[in-house]
């Protein structure tokens, strides 16, 4: 498993983030690549969404601890700052203080059972 801490070498396409079994199930998991805005990566199953680990209220990172992205239940991101809750498959904000903003996505792939970036 990547150290969060350390940032990956951006390669483009092929960047590896990650093992995909190494992100819980469902569950979320932070990365710096290169110069790249720190992202987030949430897996539900096979499926995986990246943003990037930013909330479009007031800017700071959603996590208030390393890789803690979701809500209890597990299926929304939450921001831990405000409250803001987030859709997993669109990163758009339906309840908090700022509803109707959305999540700047990150696109992000599985290939060969690698979470990998898409650009």
């Amino acid at each position: 498993m990547n150290d969060p801490e350390a940032p990956i070498e951006d390669r483009g396409r092929a960047t590896v983030l990650c093992a995909l079994g190494d992100i819980a199930d469902p569950g979320g998991r932070a990365f710096r690549v290169g110069g790249r805005a720190p992202m987030f990566v949430i897996r539900t199953g096979a499926a995986v969404h990246g943003y990037e680990n930013r909330c479009p209220h007031q800017g700071t990172t959603l996590d208030w601890k390393a890789h803690s992205f979701l809500t209890v239940a597990k299926t929304e991101i939450l921001c831990a700052t405000h409250g803001a809750l987030f859709r997993i498959a669109d990163g758009y904000c339906f309840a908090g203080p700022c509803p109707g903003a959305a999540l700047t996505p990150v696109a992000v792939r599985v290939e060969h059972g690698r979470v990998m970036l898409e650009a």
